[in-house]
């Protein structure tokens, strides 16, 4: 019978450190330190442990420290094991399956969240089972882009904006005195009609300033009852191409945004400060649209959209050769890999050859959304690739008419989201990789002197450690280039010394230097393990949670220093009698060794724990003294101290 008790005590005391081993686990997956999480978590799976929680918990270690393997593999066991899991953790394990090339498997996993989660954070907008895509969606981390609503937009509709040489041409259905239609209303849209402006742009810093609106220069060009608009220039600015579209001679459609129907292409030429011998292009059609003209680079091509017959969907974007003598080729469709059975509108080729276009089709965030290709400049056993430029260029409503300037990554886009002043809007853009810097001293803090080869870690606010370097001889450590306008955790170790870990966010300012120094507290000083007080409850010898979390930081030096010999030492409060106190405080200082014992450290190297009862208080109370302990003193006397016998 005497036995059977002592085995149920073994059990319930091997219970007990198991259940122990996991919450100080799970301190360490809260510290982010990733490792020790993960060696506690795996005894707890030796121990037949395999909850969702130990499951989870490892495939987070792993994809916090980007190995998307033992990620995948942790993951896979959860997801397969428990039919009930959270969705978050479906969701990493899709990451990973992507980031291993398992798109197929993905794709299913996928399906099977959008069922269990509908419209959730996890699945909302994914319209594509194409993941991979859809993620392109979201404005890329390292990219800080700065998008600002014209302060020259008017009431009504004003878009396509296209800068050259300082000046900044768009059209607009504004009311304008020296414009002969300025009263004529549009019915379609209840707007005047759609007219060219030009403008002078000017920046000042962080300021964009447009200047001296006026209709664009010409008596052949802003004609009454047409609208006219999107529109290209000549590097030489001396060739105007543009739309135009007469209401009176032609039948509605429902082809393009502005509700123009039969669009046609015209050029113009500049003649003593006047756009004048406007011609309508040979490849214009009176049952069929033709507009938004875009040059190439180097002015041989011409691309538009048209929705002639032969196409792919409601409209597509074509191109045609310009030959020396004005003339033209033969016209060319982009085919289907950029054209769809949707909308394909407002193409532009930026300096670099990379295509920009709006389309309804592919996959985006709504509506008409902006998007790139290789398309034009890609080699021949490259793929054609299509990227949706996400937001903040892309909204859940139309975004179109993008256009980059050649010098810079400066532009401009056009937009009816939610916010504008008229029904569409022109929005001018910058974008740069906004970095700044991160820096400090890392100290001993029992010495306040600097401490190198510190182990410096920067992780976001998924717990992911996303950069990692050592403090110097000088203890300066340095992160260069760390994204603007987030928040992250700094986390400095070293072996033998107390962690120390920070919160900082970056600002939106480039290159701003952020300062932040690092505390370390040795855990050897003189001949002593010095750890927080490993605390007991009141008439209680079990080792708590965080007295097993600062136990760990014993095992941890005990590691590193492979010849040390401790002995320990634990003490009672003055509660009891002196006998109790005694044999109570043998109890905690066993229990205390036993843990060490169990962390995989030899006897031999804990040879002594001696209980002292309470003969050596650390606060002197109660009888020993005139007023009476508070818990908080009693609780400073139940302690255990670890002395260094040998460490050589």
């Amino acid at each position: 019978m005497k036995n059977k008790i002592w085995l149920v005590i073994l059990l319930l005391f091997s219970i007990f450190i198991h259940a122990q081993k996991v919450k100080v686990a799970d301190k360490y997956f809260r510290d982010f330190a990733y490792l020790n999480a993960i060696e506690l978590y795996k005894e707890a799976l030796k121990k037949g442990d395999s909850t969702k929680h130990i499951l989870s918990r490892i495939g987070d270690c792993y994809y916090n420290n980007s190995d998307s393997e033992q990620a995948y593999f942790w993951y896979n066991k959860a997801v397969h094991k428990y039919k009930k899991i959270h969705p978050e953790y479906i969701y990493k394990y899709i990451q990973t399956l992507i980031s291993l090339g398992k798109y197929d498997k993905a794709n299913t996993w996928l399906k099977k969240l959008k069922i269990l989660q509908q419209n959730s954070k996890y699945t909302r907008g994914i319209e594509n089972i194409n993941l991979e895509k859809f993620q392109e969606l979201s404005t890329p981390k390292d990219i800080h882009v700065r998008i600002i609503n014209l302060e020259s937009n008017s009431k009504y509709s004003d878009f396509g904006g296209f800068e050259q040489n300082g000046n900044l041409y768009f059209s607009s259905s504004r009311t304008d005195d020296r414009i002969k239609n300025k009263k004529k209303v549009y019915k379609w849209n209840g707007e005047p009609y759609l007219n060219i402006y030009q403008s002078i742009i000017d920046r000042i810093d962080a300021t964009i300033v447009v200047k001296n609106i006026t209709p664009i220069t010409s008596d052949q060009i802003n004609l009454k009852n047409e609208h006219e608009g999107t529109l290209t220039i000549t590097n030489d600015g001396k060739t105007l191409f543009f739309t135009r579209n007469n209401i009176n001679k032609r039948k509605k459609t429902s082809y393009d945004k502005e509700g123009n129907s039969n669009l046609m292409l015209y050029r113009a030429k500049l003649q003593n400060g006047q756009w004048t011998a406007i011609e309508e292009l040979p490849f214009n059609g009176k049952t069929f649209s033709t507009g938004h003209p875009a040059l190439s680079p180097d002015e041989k091509t011409l691309y538009f959209v048209s929705d002639r017959k032969g196409g792919y969907g409601q409209s597509d974007i074509y191109k045609v050769a310009i030959n020396d003598d004005g003339t033209f080729g033969t016209i060319k469709n982009l085919g289907n890999q950029i054209n769809t059975e949707g909308r394909e509108v407002f193409p532009f080729v930026a300096k670099d050859t990379t295509l920009y276009f709006s389309s309804d089709s592919h996959i985006n965030l709504g509506l008409l959304d902006i998007y790139k290709s290789n398309i034009l400049h890609k080699k021949a056993h490259e793929d054609v690739e299509i990227k949706n430029l996400g937001a903040p260029y892309n909204s859940g409503y139309d975004d179109f008419a993008f256009f980059v300037n050649p010098a810079n990554d400066s532009g401009y886009f056009s937009s009816n989201r939610i916010g504008g002043t008229g029904s569409d809007d022109i929005y001018a853009f910058d974008s740069y990789k906004c970095k700044q810097i991160l820096t400090g001293i890392t100290y001993n803090k029992h010495t306040s002197e600097p401490l190198a080869g510190v182990t410096v870690k920067i992780i976001d606010e998924t717990g992911k450690i996303i950069n990692t370097t050592l403090s110097n001889k000088n203890g300066r450590y340095i992160f260069r280039e760390i994204p603007c306008a987030k928040t992250y955790s700094i986390l400095a170790t070293k072996t033998n010394y107390r962690l120390d870990s920070k919160k900082f966010s970056t600002t939106t300012i480039n290159e701003n230097e952020i300062k932040l120094d690092l505390f370390l507290m040795p855990l050897i000083i003189k001949k002593e393990i010095v750890v927080n007080p490993i605390f007991f409850d009141f008439d209680k010898s079990d080792i708590r949670a965080d007295a097993a979390y600062e136990l760990e930081n014993i095992v941890s030096v005990m590691r590193s220093n492979p010849k040390m010999v401790i002995k320990i030492e634990s003490h009672t409060d003055s509660r009891g009698s002196h006998r109790y106190n005694m044999k109570l405080s043998h109890k905690r200082a066993n229990a205390t060794r036993d843990y060490i014992l169990s962390r995989g450290i030899t006897t031999d190297r804990v040879p002594s724990a001696i209980g002292y009862g309470e003969s050596q208080l650390a606060t002197q109370c109660g009888d020993l003294k005139e007023h009476s302990c508070t818990e908080k003193e009693h609780e400073e006397n139940r302690r255990s101290v670890f002395l260094i016998i040998t460490d050589d």
